[in-house]
């Protein structure tokens, strides 16, 4: 029986029923055919040597692919699992997969692992990797995977619960053997075991089963494995690179922010340097969008239950929501549950219901640096990147499904135009699809989703879709940017909500005086406030451009008989809107100086005897190895001026 396979390029070849990846892969290319670590086959992932029987569409998977990486991490789990179950007996295990990066697997074992323990199991990997296992897949009925996994209490789990995700569909059980390890998978996996070309342990850590603390509590070994040495390497030095900016390590180097241990998990307080770090990001936040449009707004930090029920917070949302206090109690009985806001959104609704409104006044755009507050697991908190407090630049649009495409692509534009004031120029973007648990009418979300396509599509911006990724009131576009690492990262959100304005019932008079409910559109561009500072300081390693610096310039005196002209420069460039510290310690003028290189300061004028007596400056910028020498303070102050000078 002949099969029609259709390549990526629209062409077509014949081959037999029994054909498989590799074979296509080797007709296209020697090169191709050693690259190669899988196949699609109509969308669906398939080993390389797993025969194909019908007529389809197939693209070859290549190991320096994101999606090559995946099967090579996924391989590499497995093989991790393998020797792990060799070095402890007794040692049960549960899920492992590949992610960003790596891949992990959760284990049950008798004491936690040890650095010695995770040489031992790299070691006993190699030997598996030298041995070039094949990987063979097979199918088992449910009764069978029950008898052959009975040992393993987390893989009956599995089993029982028919999880798609680790090979369980309908009655059987998709599963991977190389040598005698059996593994519950999917796919697909590397042909064999030789093909790991390259990977690390980087640490254990425990993890509940299924991220539920009330369930067993295992130990998790993260790894990470590359196509090659070279990667593997590269990604390490990024991992050297990236603990040296680490925001944690410089929020202390740079005295901006601490967690102290007495405040609470997840919460931070930021010291003066960080609070002007901070009123920097946000006075350019409120700056920015009066410029383009939006009122300031603001909202209290809790309001009654009944408005959550209301928004579907309650409903959807209340994992992340912390628990209601009963407020306004009476003499006779019970009183009113109140929440801490999880998000602005209601609020801006209730500004908007506050009148009757026109289509003259839409769209209306509402602004707020509004904080809000999110129960999130302490194992997920990580310094600013994710905490249990944090403001938003909070924005939420009130529009006419007529002026919603224009208005879709007005936000993306200024999306874009703000991450690149702050330094960013690498963007993607992913468009989150209805979830299963959404609000509102099928063919609303329909229709939301196709305008964010649309806007998409004419701002040029790749993307991709993330099906089933929405928040339950609408779909969404998430803009991920790239930092100077190369790590990817999710900043501004954009989605359309045809649901809230049912719910609230909210409505406009049209130029036909008839009423109408309005689109609404949430926004945000930096996101969290704490998180996008975070993401700052590690992508500019603390050394922030002069507009953002705590500090913009030090004046460092030679000697004590020149702190008052020191002084007096200091008074005339605050004077002239420059952040400016005048280091009068008594120190010398080395230990200073490198004080102000090590806080980064962007510019450190130093004065001595023949400064005070011409008025004249030397002046070291950031980065720069000379000083420039007497150096007019006329000059000196015009151009720390036009250096500091913020984005419009």
């Amino acid at each position: 029986m002949s099969i029609t396979i259709t390549l990526p390029d629209g062409s077509n070849r014949q081959y037999d029923a029994s054909t498989t990846g590799y074979q296509i892969a080797s007709d296209i290319g020697p090169r191709l055919a050693s690259a190669a670590v899988a196949v699609t086959v109509d969308g669906e992932p398939y080993d390389l040597h797993r025969p194909i029987d019908r007529n389809a569409s197939v693209s070859v998977i290549t190991e320096n692919t994101e999606a090559g990486r995946h099967v090579i991490r996924h391989s590499a789990a497995h093989i991790m699992a393998q020797a792990v179950l060799d070095l402890f007996p007794g040692a049960t295990f549960a899920i492992g997969p590949a992610i960003d990066d790596g891949f992990y697997y959760d284990f049950s074992v008798e004491r936690p692992f040890a650095p010695d323990d995770l040489n031992a199991i790299e070691d006993r990997m190699a030997e598996i990797v030298a041995a070039d296992q094949p990987f063979e897949r097979s199918e088992l009925s449910i009764a069978e995977a029950l008898e052959t996994f009975a040992d393993h209490p987390f893989k009956v789990e599995i089993i029982k619960g028919v999880d798609a995700d680790e090979g369980v569909a309908g009655d059987t059980v998709s599963t991977y053997r190389n040598d005698g390890f059996l593994d519950l998978c999917r796919g697909p996996h590397l042909p064999s075991t030789g093909r790991l070309k390259a990977f690390q342990l980087m640490r254990a850590a425990g993890a509940y089963w299924r991220g539920n603390e009330d369930n067993p509590q295992l130990q998790r070994i993260y790894g990470t494995a590359w196509e090659s040495k070279k990667a593997l390497d590269d990604y390490l030095n990024m991992l050297e690179e990236a603990s040296k900016r680490d925001h944690r390590r410089l929020g202390v180097d740079l005295d901006l922010y601490s967690f102290p241990s007495e405040l609470g998990a997840g919460l931070a307080v930021w010291h003066p340097k960080g609070g002007t770090l901070r009123r920097a990001v946000e006075d350019y936040s409120r700056r920015t969008h009066a410029a383009h449009g939006y009122e300031h707004v603001m909202s209290p930090h809790l309001a009654k239950a009944d408005l959550w029920e209301t928004s579907g917070h309650v409903n959807f949302y209340r994992d992340a929501m912390y628990p209601a206090m009963e407020l306004d109690r009476g003499s006779h009985g019970k009183g009113q549950d109140y929440f801490v806001k999880p998000m602005n959104c209601p609020f801006h609704i209730l500004i908007y219901k506050a009148r009757s409104r026109s289509y003259r006044e839409l769209p209306l755009r509402l602004f707020e640096l509004g904080t809000v507050y999110r129960y999130e697991r302490s194992g997920v908190l990580h310094g600013l990147m994710r905490v249990r407090g944090f403001t938003q630049d909070d924005s939420h649009i009130f529009t006419t499904e007529e002026d919603l495409a224009d208005e879709l692509q007005r936000l993306l534009d200024f999306v874009l135009m703000v991450l690149r004031d702050f330094g960013f120029d690498e963007f993607e973007a992913d468009l989150s699809t209805r979830p299963e648990k959404y609000v509102g009418d099928p063919d609303m979300w329909e229709r939301a989703e196709a305008y964010l396509a649309s806007a998409l599509e004419t701002a040029d911006l790749s993307y991709q879709l993330a099906p089933g990724e929405g928040a339950f009131y609408g779909p969404k576009i998430d803009i991920h940017i790239k930092d100077a690492l190369g790590r990817r990262w999710q900043l501004s959100t954009i989605q359309v909500d045809f649901g809230q304005p049912e719910n609230f019932e909210l409505e406009y008079a049209t130029n036909e005086n008839t009423r109408k409910r309005p689109v609404m559109v949430h926004r945000a561009l930096l996101g969290s406030v704490e998180r996008f500072i975070g993401i700052l300081v590690e992508h500019h390693a603390g050394a922030f451009p002069a507009w953002l610096s705590p500090v913009q310039a030090t004046v460092v005196p030679v000697a004590d008989r020149h702190n008052e002209y020191a002084t007096a420069i200091g008074d005339r460039l605050v004077e002239a809107g420059v952040r400016v510290e005048v280091d009068t310690a008594d120190e010398t003028v080395g230990e200073k100086l490198r004080n102000a290189i090590t806080q980064k300061t962007p510019a450190i004028l130093v004065v001595g005897d023949n400064d005070v007596e011409n008025k004249t400056a030397g002046v070291r910028m950031r980065g720069e190895d000379k000083e420039a020498r007497g150096v007019p303070i006329e000059k000196v102050i015009a151009d720390l001026v036009e250096l500091v000078a913020p984005p419009r």
